[in-house]
C-alpha cells in the first residue's frame, strides 16, 4: 500500500492487514494517507494536552461508554480515518455509530478531534469534507503550527464554527459540559484547561445530560 493509492474501503482493509503494526494509513474519500514521523511539539505533547482534557471530562460524566484515541473509524465505503479522539452519544439519544464486531467504530462519531500542523492539513480540507458529508456532528481540530483551534458543529448539511466567550472557552453543543479554554490550551496550561470541564460539569445542563444518560447507557 502506498500513499496516494486509490482503493475501496474492502481492498483499504486487506493491504491494511498485511502491513507492518508499526504502520498507520487513513483512507480519506477513497484515496489513502499515510502518516509521517510524529513530531513532540507540533503532535505528540498537544496529543497528551488535548487527551487529558477528554479523559477528565469521561471522569466527570459517567454513562458515555463509547470512545476512543486513534480508534478506526469505518464512515462509508470511500472512508476509513483514524480520529485522533473521538466520542461517541448512544444511540438512545441520537447517535449514529456503534463499535461493531470487529472492534472498529461503525457510523460517524458524533464528536471527531484531529491535531494538525497547518491550514493546508488534510484535516481542514479532504478529512473535513468527509467528516462533514458522513454526518459527524462535531469537529474540533487543533491547528499546532497555526496556535488556532477549529471547533465546528454541523448545520444544515455544513460546518459552522462555534462561539467562543470573551475568555476563549468554546462549548460543545452535543455534550454538555464539554467546555474548552483554548487560550489556556495554546497556552500549555492543562490546569486552566481542566478548570473549565470544571466549570462546564456543574452547570444544570451537564447534570440533566448524565442524568440521560445514565438510563441509556
Amino acid at each position: 500500500m502506498e500513499n496516494g493509492d486509490r482503493l475501496t474501503r474492502a481492498e483499504f482493509e486487506r493491504r491494511y492487514g498485511a502491513m507492518p503494526e508499526n504502520v498507520r494509513a487513513e483512507l480519506i474519500e477513497g484515496i489513502v494517507y499515510m502518516s509521517s514521523p510524529v513530531r513532540v511539539n507540533r503532535h505528540a505533547k498537544p496529543h497528551v494536552h488535548l487527551s487529558g482534557w477528554f479523559a477528565y471530562y469521561l471522569a466527570k460524566t459517567p454513562g458515555i461508554v463509547d470512545y476512543g484515541d486513534n480508534a478506526t473509524a469505518r464512515l462509508d465505503d470511500d472512508n476509513e480515518p483514524q480520529p485522533d479522539l473521538s466520542l461517541l452519544l448512544p444511540k438512545s439519544l441520537g447517535g449514529l455509530a456503534h463499535v461493531d464486531e470487529d472492534d472498529y467504530i461503525v457510523g460517524p462519531p458524533t464528536l471527531a478531534c484531529e491535531i494538525a500542523g497547518s491550514t493546508a492539513s488534510i484535516d481542514l480540507h479532504a478529512k473535513l469534507e468527509a467528516y462533514r458529508r458522513t454526518g459527524v456532528r462535531e469537529y474540533l481540530v487543533w491547528r499546532t503550527g497555526d496556535a488556532a483551534v477549529d471547533w465546528f458543529v454541523l448545520e444544515g448539511g455544513r460546518y459552522v464554527a462555534l462561539p467562543r466567550d470573551a475568555a476563549g472557552v468554546v462549548r460543545s453543543v452535543h455534550f454538555p459540559g464539554l467546555w474548552l479554554d483554548t487560550t489556556a490550551l495554546l497556552a500549555g496550561n492543562l490546569a486552566g484547561v481542566l478548570r473549565a470541564v470544571d466549570a462546564g460539569v456543574a452547570t444544570p445542563e451537564h447534570a440533566e445530560f448524565v442524568r440521560r444518560l445514565i438510563p441509556a447507557s
